[in-house]
């Protein structure tokens, strides 16, 4: 899980590479599409390691959780993702993205 530091979406991408290199599977979420009341900006990042531990944000903890879950399936299978959360998203309202704007987030696997 997350240390609670605010990192940098640059500090976000040394660190995934770092434990790609350690030798993690490791995923990068990426906000790549907003509209609206969007709690982070595209170009927000999240990095994810197989264990489910993770560092940045790309929804200030609203629907975080269900992108580590999809992160972790990216890792095992390496297919990428486009997922999408809104207001009027049942997911989205599950996860707590309650901001009245909608998010595409890009899930892929670090290679």
């Amino acid at each position: 899980m997350s240390d609670g530091t605010d990192l940098s979406d640059k500090d976000v991408l040394g660190l995934a590479e770092s434990w790609r290199a350690g030798g993690r599977g490791v995923a990068i979420a990426t906000v790549v599409e907003t509209w609206g009341s969007a709690p982070r900006p595209v170009g927000s990042h999240l990095a994810i390691d197989d264990t489910g531990h993770f560092e940045g944000s790309v929804s200030g903890g609203c629907v975080e959780g269900a992108v580590v879950s999809e992160a972790i399936d990216v890792i095992a299978d390496g297919k990428p993702r486009l997922i999408e959360f809104g207001v009027a998203d049942e997911t989205a309202w599950r996860v707590g993205l309650s901001c009245g704007g909608r998010i595409s987030v890009y899930v892929e696997r670090l290679n």
